[in-house]
C-alpha cells in the first residue's frame, strides 16, 4: 500500500478493526489526528512569527504595556471555540448513534455477559440456558473476581463463570463491566471498545463482531504492579459452537449448584437412586435363579424320557395294607 494512502490508524499501528461500529471509530481517530496536525502547524507558524516580530534587534526597547487592543483575545477565544465545535461535532454524532441503537440491540436477544475485573485478571459471568442472571449480592464476595451470585436464587443455579470471553460471530453482545477491588479499564482493541471497570457498578457496552477470531483483552487503566500482566482472551466462534459450549457449561453448573443449594433433597434423590438400583439388581438375580431352575427341570425331563428305568423311584417307605 502506498504511504500516502495509509490512514492515521494504520500509521499508528492500531490492529485492524473487526467490529460493526469500528469503522466510525477509526474515521473519528483519523479526523482528530488531522486536526491536531493542522493545529500544530498553525501554532508553530504563529510562534515563529512572534519570534521574528519581537526579535530583540527589531525591538531594542522593551514594552511594558503589551498589545493595546483585544484582537489577540478574540483570536484565542475564536480558535478555542473552533476546535471545540470541530471535535464535539464529530464525537457527538458517534456517541448519539451508539446510544440510540442500544435499545434496538437489547430487543435482538443479544449475548449478555458480566465482566468482572480483579487484580490481575478477568472473569466472565454468563446467565446460563434460561438467559437470566442470578441475583447479585456483593456482600457475598469471597475472592478476587467473585461474581457474587446468591446461591439461594434458583435463577442463578445455571449461571456459569468462564476465564475467557467466548461469543458468537455476527451476533450482538452486551458486556456489563464491573470490578471487585480497584478501578480497571476493560479494552478489546480489535473491537474498538473500552470501558472503565468500577467496583460496585455494572456499566454496559455493546458490539457486534464481524469474523471468527481469537484476540487479547487488556487492562487500559493502571491498577497495580501486575497491570502489565492483566491480559485475557476473547474467542469469537460460530453460532453452533457457542451454543454447544454454553449449554454444556450451563448444564454442569446447574447440577453442581442445585446439589449444593439443596443437600437434603439431593441426598434423598441419591438414596432413592441407590434403592432403585438395588431393586433392579434383585429382580435380575431372581430372574437368573428362575431361569436356572427351569433349565434344571428341562434337563431332568429329557433324562427321564431317554431312560425311564434308570430314573430314581421315591425312597420313602411304602406301607401295604393287610
Amino acid at each position: 500500500m502506498p504511504i500516502l494512502a495509509k490512514t492515521i490508524v494504520e500509521r499508528l499501528g492500531i490492529p485492524e478493526n473487526y467490529s460493526e461500529h469500528g469503522g466510525s471509530v477509526d474515521h473519528l481517530i483519523d479526523l482528530v489526528h488531522w486536526f491536531m496536525m493542522a493545529l500544530f502547524v498553525g501554532w508553530t507558524a504563529f510562534f515563529l512569527f512572534a519570534c521574528w516580530r519581537f526579535w530583540r534587534k527589531r525591538n531594542p526597547k522593551a514594552s511594558y504595556h503589551g498589545v493595546q487592543n483585544h484582537v489577540t483575545t478574540h483570536l484565542e477565544v475564536g480558535v478555542a471555540i473552533f476546535e471545540a465545535v470541530l471535535l464535539l461535532g464529530f464525537a457527538f454524532p458517534l456517541w448519539a448513534e451508539r446510544t440510540d441503537r442500544f435499545e434496538d440491540v437489547q430487543a435482538q436477544d443479544p449475548v449478555r455477559v458480566r465482566v468482572i475485573g480483579y487484580q490481575f485478571g478477568w472473569n466472565y459471568h454468563y446467565p446460563g440456558s434460561d438467559g437470566k442472571f442470578g441475583r447479585i449480592d456483593r456482600h457475598l464476595v469471597q475472592s478476587a473476581g467473585d461474581p457474587c451470585i446468591d446461591p439461594e436464587d434458583p435463577n442463578g443455579w445455571d449461571d456459569f463463570v468462564s476465564p475467557i470471553l467466548k461469543i458468537p460471530v455476527l451476533e450482538p453482545a452486551i458486556l456489563q463491566v464491573t470490578a471487585t477491588d480497584v478501578i480497571h479499564g476493560y479494552a478489546i482493541v480489535p473491537m474498538r471498545i473500552q470501558q472503565d471497570a468500577i467496583p460496585g457498578t455494572d456499566i454496559p457496552m455493546w458490539f457486534r463482531p464481524l469474523r471468527t477470531m481469537e484476540t487479547s483483552v487488556v487492562c487500559a487503566q493502571l491498577c497495580g504492579e501486575g497491570h502489565g500482566d492483566m491480559v485475557g482472551v476473547m474467542e469469537v466462534v460460530n453460532k453452533g459452537a457457542y451454543t454447544s459450549w454454553s449449554e454444556e457449561q450451563s448444564t454442569a453448573a446447574y447440577a453442581r449448584n442445585a446439589k449444593a443449594a439443596q443437600p437434603e433433597e439431593a441426598e434423598e434423590a441419591d438414596e432413592a437412586e441407590e434403592a432403585g438400583e438395588a431393586e433392579v439388581a434383585g429382580e435380575a438375580e431372581a430372574a437368573e435363579k428362575a431361569e436356572k431352575a427351569r433349565g434344571s427341570k428341562a434337563m431332568a425331563r429329557e433324562a427321564k424320557a431317554a431312560n425311564p428305568r434308570s430314573w430314581p423311584w421315591p425312597t420313602a417307605p411304602v406301607r401295604l395294607s393287610s
